[in-house]
């Protein structure tokens, strides 16, 4: 099964040839396939249905490739340093910790900023207007694919409507009380990652790992969860109005005391979720 996995990430990247770290990234996706197939044959699933159900988890290789860079070369005009934005940020930063700049109610104004490659973990963003702000893009480090870096980072209470999140490592962020309408996240590490208070509407969550995490007593509308790990994530008390789980494993996920609609009902039911003390709507 194994080389049937490989031969089909073969074919869904062949139109796009011997792109930049090729190699680390099918690599991972196919240590990924593996683990997703092995535990659909935990399920008592036969080996076709199984594949099958594996390679549907996959989505679109142009997804992904979206979010590489397309050459290992520096371009020539290139500066050897951080980018202008990025090295405001870092000053910003900086003077806020010392009590000179940023407002906690203030907070800065990056709306469609570029912050892609960027190493900003431990960064306070909180009350910031970052709408339609880009933080995608895997980078390269020597021969290792590794993820930008937002670990530890605090989105609270910021404005983050329209923003990207791809291939990025979130674990511990804070994203309490933000504005996560029409935010997408993919291919993210979310592990102990905070939603508390925050405004999820039409948040799109792909191929991301969310295990653990607490939506409780929280409201989510045409939220997408697709291809995501949501092992024992925990939406008690919350109210789900047209949420979506496509070929995301809902059998260890907490429902308890939640409120939906029936069309999230039917499919949760479908999917085999627990929703003993849950309230159609």
């Amino acid at each position: 099964m194994e080389k049937k996995l490989q031969q089909f990430l073969d074919n869904a990247f062949a139109p796009y040839g011997d792109f930049p770290a090729r190699a680390d990234v099918t690599k991972e996706l196919l240590a990924n396939l593996i683990e997703k197939y092995k535990d659909l044959k935990s399920q008592d699933m036969s080996d076709e249905a199984a594949y099958k159900a594996t390679i549907d988890s996959f989505g679109d290789a142009s997804e992904i490739m979206e979010h590489l860079p397309h050459s290992e070369k520096k371009q020539a005009d290139e500066p050897e340093e951080a980018s202008s934005i990025q090295k405001s940020l870092k000053k910003a930063f900086k003077r806020a910790k010392a009590g000179m700049g940023l407002s906690k109610f203030g907070g800065v104004s990056l709306n469609q900023a570029d912050l892609s490659d960027s190493d900003l973990a431990d960064n306070d963003f909180s009350y910031s207007s970052l709408t339609e702000a880009n933080f995608n893009k895997s980078r390269l480090s020597g021969s290792a694919f590794q993820a930008a870096d937002l670990r530890k980072a605090s989105f609270d209470g910021a404005d983050l409507s329209g923003a990207t999140f791809a291939a990025t490592d979130l674990q511990d962020t804070n994203f309490t009380g933000a504005n996560l309408t029409k935010t997408k996240i993919t291919a993210a590490n979310l592990k102990d990652a905070t939603f508390d208070g925050a405004t999820l509407v039409s948040t799109n969550f792909r191929h991301s790992d969310l295990s653990n995490l607490s939506f409780a007593d929280q409201t989510l509308t045409d939220v997408i969860f697709s291809s995501s790990s949501l092992k024992k994530t925990s939406f008690k008390n919350a109210t789900l109005h047209n949420v979506s789980f496509h070929h995301s494993d809902v059998k260890h996920t907490i429902f308890d005391g939640a409120k939906m609609d029936k069309v999230t009902y039917a499919l949760l039911k479908g999917a085999k979720a627990t929703l003993t003390d849950v309230t159609i709507q």
